[in-house]
């Protein structure tokens, strides 16, 4: 076998085992072996490397402490539980909304250190992707230095953004609500990046609301995650479907624009250029215009449940995750989104399926485009692509600075 080989399987070696370190807080080297079919010696190798570059600790949180010990009853000398450790790395996140930049700062375990919005530097008039990214390379900067102080490192960060990426060449396609079109975005943001000393930092791009769904998946501890779709409610509608442990993103990065789903031909006319997209009904504009009309939305959340409903149909998911500024506005929207998806299900016998407000509130595509670095990090067969890394193209996972 050729030493890249070699390389590559060590890695995915350290990937599994900090995947089953997600699953099982408090297994031990064996029950690792057994769980992930690795040998012992192969398994206490990278344990231990994993416990020097500070992903691992060894003991376990106060939560945990009585469960293991009932675990451990009856079976002789007592192993040495696991865990991830945040004490030495955090990853951060920027969601380019848009109406202004939001960053979040989380552990390795998805819990969060800060959050902050920033208004565009250059105003709205002047929403040149350069500058903004520039911007947004700035902050992480900060995020370095900040986090140094406090004896942690930058070991990743994401990029969350409020349109189409086309995975296998890192372009924006089409962001209709910041009117960017065919933006060579990972170039720009690479370039922004080595402006600021970031360019060895592993991150990865995305749709904001794919990283949403991402950061649920990651994150949120879920009972069910075969698959979760994220819906987003804000000044754009859009999904985030998460399928088979990894995002469902489509041929070009178009997979999830539900906002442009065309609900009533001929209507109203679109950011997009397309007339009567469920944006028209459901976007934070419409909303506004549709409570000082008739004072409820109603309407708008029936148009919601009837694109829940498509959904479902579709993909089939255990649950659906609600985000955005509109669902927290206005939380009537989502209750008449749930009575007519559930309208639905009776009519065809079945059961609906679980609808529930996101755990990051605002930040959730932020804290997603974090759990975005983390989730490629854990799977090396990404590595390849070139929307999910570094100018060096380097996804190991770096020792902690001595």
């Amino acid at each position: 076998m050729k030493i890249g080989d070699l390389q590559l399987v060590k890695r995915i070696n350290r990937s599994v085992l900090l995947r089953l370190m997600r699953s099982h807080p408090g297994a031990s080297r064996a029950q690792l072996s057994h769980l992930s079919g690795l040998t012992k010696s192969t398994v206490s190798s990278a344990v231990r490397e994993l416990i020097e570059e500070g992903w691992l600790e060894e003991g376990l949180q106060n939560e945990n402490r009585e469960t293991h010990a009932a675990q451990r009853q009856g079976q002789g000398r007592p192993s040495t539980p696991l865990m991830l450790s945040s004490k030495h790395h955090a990853l951060a996140g920027i969601d380019l909304a848009v109406d202004g930049l939001r960053l979040a700062v989380v552990s390795v375990t998805g819990d969060m250190l800060w959050s902050e919005e920033h208004a565009f530097r250059a105003g709205k008039k002047a929403l040149e992707p350069r500058l903004v990214l520039a911007q947004a390379a700035q902050l992480l900067g900060g995020v370095r230095d900040r986090l140094r102080e406090r004896g942690l490192q930058l070991s990743g960060a994401g990029l969350a953004l409020p349109g189409a990426m086309d995975i296998k060449t890192g372009m924006l396609r089409i962001a209709p609500n910041l009117g960017w079109r065919n933006v060579a975005i990972s170039t720009l943001w690479f370039a922004a990046l080595a402006e600021f000393g970031l360019e060895e930092m592993p991150t990865s791009i995305q749709n904001e609301a794919d990283c949403a769904a991402l950061g649920e998946y990651e994150f949120a501890r879920l009972a069910s995650t075969d698959a979760l779709i994220f819906v987003t409610c804000d000044v754009g509608v859009g999904a985030g479907i998460v399928l088979n442990d990894r995002i469902y993103a489509g041929a070009q990065g178009l997979a999830g624009e539900i906002g442009h789903n065309i609900l009533v031909p001929g209507g109203d006319l679109c950011s997009c250029g397309r007339r009567g997209c469920a944006e028209t009904m459901i976007g934070a504009r419409a909303l506004e215009r549709q409570c000082k009309a008739t004072g409820d939305v109603a309407q708008a959340g029936q148009a919601l449940g009837i694109l829940l409903q498509n959904l479902w149909t579709a993909f089939n998911p255990g649950q659906f995750v609600m985000g955005g500024k509109s669902v927290m506005r206005y939380p009537a929207l989502l209750k008449h989104a749930k009575e007519t998806l559930a309208a639905y299900a009776d009519a065809a016998g079945m059961s609906p399926p679980e609808i529930r407000l996101a755990r990051y509130g605002f930040f959730t595509s932020a804290v997603g485009a974090a759990a975005l670095v983390l989730h490629h990090q854990l799977r090396p067969v990404y590595a390849d692509l070139p929307w999910v890394a570094s100018n060096a193209q380097d996804w190991r996972l770096e020792p902690i600075a001595a």
